[in-house]
């Protein structure tokens, strides 16, 4: 979920990793050091360096936005770094910090031996270690199975004064593919073959085709020019299209193959007598938010059910002022790594926005926020999985 916010929260999660490892390096002075032979003492000491200096340079592309720049650093080696930092930094600072939380009472088991007895000295050891583990667990199980888990969610999408001739209207969408080293060309591929089984009426791509620049945007517009849908392919351009530089390319290529990005357009379309008329707008920036789709009211359709496509979805409020019935949009990955908490979601997206996954209503109007296909940062997705959805034009 890469935006405008990005340096702001890679300096604040850097400070948060940066103080993370001053404590891993506090306590292997001061609890491990004593424990370890000299040359495991030594040789975690010369690890320790090396994956500090690995996620320092993937802190330091991220924060200078050099993983756009495919001319001074190549984009495999861009991401790794960045998926490393990202990743060590994630599982270093809360598994340092779990350690911290149960030191107190280990501390304690040590000192007072007899005042526990062997099985619960156990369990608490076994519970400290499983504990300090469970984030690399979360982080691996994230990478390996869930990231290419892909889910079809099927959501009724309700529309005010909806025209009958539209009711249960079929409409695919994907979102976020972020074609890169971490997730391929033949991935998307699988994502493209799965929205084609669910028979749509129309399709949309709401954004981020690529990561950065010097991924395989070509091959990706290829695979996407395999959709089907009985009114054809519609989008509009993300954030990593702004950041690549490659907005009006990608519109250009994908018009060749049959897929019009909407870049302040729309584009009317008929099913017996109801119109649905769909506009799409280019990522609107948070910096310029006082002037959230400025213009946009142009592009409404009166008599028409008309639906907005806009890559970031903190721009709902502003659709539904200017005059729109419903948006559709991605960017927020669900919160790409999200845990529940007390019944109540966690992720870095509700930082920045209420919008992060799923259906939201305001004032009688639909947004629906897709979690995307690929990642950004780390290569993991946990409690979000990647998601095809199939709306149902139904009304409100």
């Amino acid at each position: 979920m890469k935006s405008q916010h990005v340096p702001t929260l890679t300096i604040l999660i850097g400070v948060m990793v940066l103080v993370a490892q001053f404590e891993i390096a506090w306590f292997l002075n001061k609890d491990w050091k004593f424990r370890l032979q000299p040359w495991n003492y030594y040789g975690v000491r010369a690890v320790l360096w090396l994956v500090w200096l690995l996620t320092a340079a993937g802190f330091a592309i991220d924060l200078l936005r050099l993983q756009y720049r495919s001319d001074v650093i190549p984009a495999l080696i861009s991401g790794t770094l960045i998926a490393f930092g990202t990743a060590w930094g994630f599982t270093s600072f809360l598994s340092i910090n779990i350690y911290a939380a149960f030191r107190p009472l280990l501390r304690r088991v040590e000192r007072r031996p007899t005042a526990f007895s062997p099985a619960r000295r156990a369990a608490i050891r076994g519970t400290m270690i499983a504990a300090t583990a469970a984030p690399s667990g979360m982080v691996t199980f994230g990478g390996l199975v869930e990231r290419t888990r892909y889910v079809v969610r099927e959501v009724d999408f309700p529309i005010p004064d909806l025209h009958p001739d539209l009711e249960g209207l079929r409409v695919a969408q994907i979102s976020d593919l972020h074609v890169s080293p971490f997730l391929s060309v033949r991935e998307a591929g699988r994502v493209v073959d799965i929205t084609n089984e669910l028979k749509p009426n129309l399709t949309l791509v709401t954004g981020d085709l690529i990561t950065q620049s010097g991924d395989p945007l070509d091959a990706t517009i290829r695979e996407l020019a395999r959709l089907r849908a009985e009114a054809g392919v519609l989008g509009c351009l993300g954030n990593h299209e702004v950041y690549a530089k490659c907005e009006d390319y990608t519109t250009l290529e994908a018009a060749k193959v049959g897929i019009d990005f909407l870049r302040m357009r729309h584009v009317p379309l008929r099913w017996g007598k109801g119109t649905l008329n769909v506009a799409g707008v280019d990522f609107q920036s948070f910096a310029r938010r006082d002037t959230y789709l400025h213009g946009a009211e142009k592009l409404i359709v009166p008599g028409a059910a008309n639906i907005l496509l806009s890559h970031n979805p903190d721009v709902f409020p502003s659709s539904v002022l200017t005059g729109y019935d419903a948006m559709i949009g991605g960017h927020t990955h669900g919160g790409q790594v999200t845990v529940e908490i007390l019944n109540r979601t966690a992720n870095l997206a509700r930082f920045f926005t209420p919008y992060v996954a799923g259906l939201y209503r305001l004032n009688g109007r639909s947004c629906y926020v897709n979690a995307g296909i690929g990642t950004i940062g780390m290569p993991v997705r946990f409690g979000a999985p990647p998601e095809i959805t199939l709306l149902r034009l139904r009304r409100a």
